[in-house]
C-alpha cells in the first residue's frame, strides 16, 4: 500500500508540473498539495520517524498556502515550511545514526552555506518589502537545514539525505530569485516554476527514502 502512495504522490507531482506556470486555481492547489501529502501519509503508514513525517506534513500546508499566491498566504506558506525545515533539522540531529561531529567534517561545504546566506540576505533584503523580515528569518533555518544533515552519515539510504537537502536549498533560492530579483519580463520565468517544482519535489521524496 505505502509502495502504491508513493507512486500515486508521483503521478500527482508529474500531473502537477505543467500546472505550475498557470495562475492559482483550486485544480492546481490540490495536485501541488496532493504531492507531498501523500509522501506523508506514505511515512506514516511506514513507521517512519515521527519528526519526519511532520516535516512532509507541514511542508505540504506550505504547499496549499503558497500555491494561492497572495502575499498573505506567501508569508503564512513561508511560516509552515520554516516549521517542517526545523523538523527536518530536529530529525538530522536526533537520528539514532546521526553524529554531530560530523558537521564540521566538510569545512568547504560549512562555509559555502554561510556565505551563500549572507549573499542572499544581502541581495533580498532590500527587494522583500513588507516580506523583508520572514524572508531574513527563513534564510538560516533552511541552511541551517543544510548543514545539520551533515550530521547523517552517507551510508546506505541515508547517503540520499545529504543530495536532497541540497535539492531543497537550491529550490528556495530560485523561488527566492524568481519572486524578488528578476524583472517580470525576464525570459528565465519560462523555466523556473519547472527547476523550482523538480527540485522540490525531488528533494523531499530523497529524504523519504532516506530515512524509510
Amino acid at each position: 500500500m505505502t509502495t502504491a502512495l508513493f507512486w500515486i504522490a508521483a503521478a500527482s507531482a508529474l500531473i502537477y508540473l505543467p500546472m505550475s506556470q498557470r495562475p492559482a486555481s483550486a485544480l492546481r492547489s490540490l495536485f501541488k498539495t496532493a504531492s507531498v501529502a501523500l509522501l506523508a501519509v506514505t511515512a506514516v503508514l511506514s513507521g517512519a520517524p515521527v519528526l519526519l513525517s511532520l516535516a512532509l506534513a507541514l511542508c505540504a500546508l506550505g504547499d496549499a498556502l503558497l500555491s494561492r499566491e497572495t502575499d498573505s498566504t506567501f508569508m503564512a506558506g513561508i511560516g509552515a515550511f520554516a516549521a517542517g525545515h526545523l523538523a527536518y533539522i530536529a530529525l538530522f540531529l536526533s537520528y539514532p545514526a546521526s553524529d554531530t561531529a560530523l558537521i564540521l567534517g566538510k569545512p568547504g561545504y560549512f562555509w559555502s552555506l554561510v556565505i551563500l546566506g549572507i549573499v542572499a540576505a544581502t541581495l533580498l533584503a532590500p527587494r522583500a518589502g513588507d516580506l523583508k523580515v520572514p524572508v531574513l528569518c527563513y534564510i538560516p533555518i533552511i541552511l541551517g537545514m543544510g548543514l545539520t544533515v551533515l550530521a547523517v552519515p552517507e551510508a546506505g539510504a541515508l547517503r540520499w539525505a545529504l543530495p536532497a537537502a541540497l535539492a531543497f536549498i537550491a529550490s528556495d533560492l530560485i523561488l527566492a530569485t524568481e519572486k524578488f530579483l528578476l524583472p517580470v519580463d525576464h525570459p528565465a520565468l519560462r523555466f523556473t516554476p519547472y527547476m523550482i517544482w523538480v527540485l522540490y519535489w525531488g528533494a523531499q521524496a530523497g529524504l523519504l527514502i532516506a530515512f524509510l
